[in-house]
């Protein structure tokens, strides 16, 4: 029989976990960005041969997906917004988590709330991203080919630029608001998370 638990985290828990964030930071210092990533999917890697609980491997693929965005082509982060998103897989970089990753069932469980913190730091390159992806998704299916074959054509600059403008703007607006709002796991209000096409490596089922 399935057994639902809800938890919160009082301000004190968010500063810890805080604190973990930036002490893996640091610890990767002197990493280069590739090194980084590559730490960040053989974790990913690691959680994907375990047994874990399904809330924690919904969360692990939006993990997936900051990934993606910093090694998508077609997506192009520059590179101000390339360091914040890499700045948020640092914790996942860095093998002296809070709780380690070979821990029966809850190995995972505070990676799954940094991806939650990160989620919501995130919000709204993670938005931008997930549109783009619809687009890539919608136009493959026009042309009738494989997403992963189109490239930095016109088309696909023109949305871009749209999308990470409106990404910016909407960042600048909510400055200051702490971790600001969730993309959630639908993106657009739905119940589930459904995402387009994107250079992946984490699969759920």
């Amino acid at each position: 029989m399935p057994l639902s638990l809800n938890f919160e985290l009082n301000d004190q828990d968010l500063a810890r976990f805080q604190e973990a964030a930036e002490r893996s930071r640091k610890a990767v210092e002197g990493k280069s960005a590739d090194e980084v990533i590559d730490a960040a999917v053989a974790m990913l890697a690691g959680a994907q041969q375990s047994e874990v609980p399904d809330f924690i491997r919904q969360r692990l693929l939006r993990l997936d997906d900051m990934i993606a965005m910093v090694r998508d082509q077609a997506w192009a982060l520059d590179e101000a917004d390339r360091q914040r998103v890499l700045g948020a897989l640092a914790y996942f970089a860095d093998p002296n988590d809070i709780i380690p990753d070979n821990v029966a069932v809850l190995g995972f469980l505070d990676d799954a709330v940094m991806i939650e913190l990160s989620v919501r730091e995130l919000a709204h390159e993670l938005d931008a991203y997930d549109d783009f992806c619809d687009y890539r998704a919608r136009e493959a299916k026009h042309r009738g080919v494989d997403p992963a074959s189109l490239g930095r054509t016109d088309w696909l600059d023109g949305r871009r630029e749209e999308l990470v403008e409106r990404m910016h703007v909407r960042r600048e607006r909510e400055a200051g608001f702490g971790y600001g709002r969730s993309s959630g796991y639908g993106g657009r209000g739905n119940d589930s998370y459904i995402r387009s096409w994107r250079p992946s490596s984490f699969r759920i089922g």
